[in-house]
């Protein structure tokens, strides 16, 4: 690194650049990026104050505690979500769409997944998404409470795929995992098949680690069941 020129002592030193003033929009954005580099057990007030050069006292006239703080950092993702127009001749594979966007949102966020587990998301952007979402349910004819409770179930599905994937930048030990699950189809395949037929036959599939196919082969099995009940037109 190049080495700075003092400045000579006739001279007035330069002042460093003004600071931000401290916002709501600012703390949020700041701890999103914490959130994105070091993961959510790192991400803290104090974490954030550090970054932002500051005490975390100050943090508080814009955040009240690191719940609120958390409520805004998944608001702010939520806006990242692409939910297409409802076009009720294609409405489940805009559900599709939607899913996969939200995955790819999800795995884009460190963690963030965990964020959402304890969250209803009632920020602007989350009221928003569901707005748009209970739209193309409701596009694709399905009655109220269905759309309502099929809406909870496919982001409880994203959310739960995504904390099962194991992908670079967690500090997941990808052989590791592979080692584990060689052993549980080794262990699986020696059970006697008198008594356990399906375990020993289906072992494969079981320890399945292509989370792609498990990803879209869940969507499918999830829309094909909504599907059984749409209301004729």
């Amino acid at each position: 690194m190049t080495q700075a020129i003092p400045t000579p002592p006739w001279q007035t030193p330069p002042k460093p650049p003004p600071r931000a003033p401290l916002s709501q929009e600012l703390i949020v954005t700041t701890a999103l990026g914490v959130l994105d580099a070091e993961g959510l057990d790192a991400l803290s007030m104090r974490r954030v104050a550090q970054e932002l050069q500051t005490g975390p006292a100050s943090l508080y006239a814009h955040v009240a505690n690191k719940d609120e703080l958390l409520d805004l950092v998944y608001d702010r993702v939520l806006a990242e979500v692409e939910i297409p127009e409802p076009d009720p001749e294609r409405w489940a594979e805009q559900v599709k769409e939607m899913l996969r966007s939200l995955r790819r949102v999800f795995r884009s966020h460190r963690d963030l997944a965990r964020v959402s587990l304890s969250r209803i998301p009632l920020g602007s952007n989350g009221v928003v998404g569901m707005e748009r979402t209970m739209a193309l349910m409701r596009a694709g004819g399905l009655p109220d409470d269905i759309a309502a409770y099929a809406g909870d179930l496919v982001t409880s599905f994203v959310t739960t795929e995504t904390l099962d994937d194991a992908f670079p930048g967690d500090g997941v030990d990808t052989g590791a995992v592979q080692a584990y699950v060689a052993q549980i189809h080794g262990y699986l395949t020696s059970l006697p098949p008198d008594r356990f037929p399906n375990l020993t036959q289906m072992a494969g599939p079981i320890t399945s680690l292509d989370s792609e196919r498990r990803f879209e082969l869940g969507m499918e099995i999830i829309l094909r069941g909504l599907s059984t009940y749409v209301e004729p037109v």
